[in-house]
């Protein structure tokens, strides 16, 4: 309880001043709308929200699959060697510096507009960059004695990472993804401002706003915003799951 109670008190008391300042006020829609109209726009267009939810859930996930496999694969590479180190570290700090809204238009231009692709491109670099940085330090934490062990049994180099080096780096793995999780739905949602099929909730808060349904345009931000929650819990539940306590049986003789 003193974990949800405190967010869950304040988050009703934001709702309720949010209400009464817009209701007495009378604060103009294209401003900000009350909640209550909000929940009414959500409720009107649930069946929308939900297709563009899930198409734009599907974008993300694929992407945020994508980028964390390609992160987790090149910091094993660039931990094992040197030289590719030296390689994709400033490769990689240049996909982070690179704005989504420069990248989106490019890959739409690239590829084809009639496909998701260009969209799970932009959310997949997005995520490449904390997994793989966040990795390459977990890796690096790994202890020396234990490594030094499995080196003097003549373990390989994947037996060391499988072994010692990926168990270590988990902890650091999963804060990349306590920012890469929710950024792929960022990026999904920003890449589907600049064209392309108009099913996902970035289309579908455009075309609100340009025909001035300013309560349903939020009721696409607040599906956004609960999307980007589902997937960051998704992550904390994982990272809880990989933390369970392991039983050790002792055999008597």
């Amino acid at each position: 309880m003193r974990t949800w109670l405190p967010p869950l008190l304040v988050g009703v008391a934001i709702l309720g001043l949010w209400q009464v300042l817009t209701v007495a006020a009378g604060v103009p829609s294209f401003l900000l709308p009350s909640p209550s109209a909000i929940a009414e726009a959500f409720g009107d267009n649930r069946s929308g929200i939900l297709d563009a939810t899930i198409a734009t859930g599907r974008n993300a996930l694929i992407g945020l699959l994508v980028g964390i496999a390609a992160g987790i694969a090149a910091a094993i590479v660039a931990v094992r060697f040197r030289v590719v180190d030296g390689l994709l570290g400033p490769l990689a700090a240049a996909a982070a510096a690179v704005p989504i809204v420069a990248l989106a238009p490019l890959l739409n231009s690239l590829y084809s507009s009639t496909t998701d692709l260009p969209r799970r491109m932009v959310a997949a670099i997005v995520v490449f960059f904390p997994v793989y940085v966040s990795t390459v330090k977990g890796l690096r934490q790994a202890p020396r004695v234990h490594v030094d062990l499995m080196t003097s049994y003549a373990a390989t180099g994947w037996q060391v990472t499988r072994a010692i080096r990926l168990p270590a780096a988990l902890p650091h793995l999963f804060t990349g993804l306590r920012i890469a999780a929710p950024g792929a739905v960022i990026a999904a949602i920003i890449a589907e401002y600049f064209g392309g099929l108009q099913h996902g909730l970035g289309s579908r808060i455009i075309s609100a706003a340009a025909n001035t349904a300013y309560p349903r345009a939020w009721a696409y931000v607040i599906a956004a915003m609960l999307l980007g929650l589902l997937f960051l819990a998704a992550v904390v539940v994982a990272e809880q799951l990989t933390r369970r306590p392991r039983t050790i049986s002792w055999r008597s003789k």
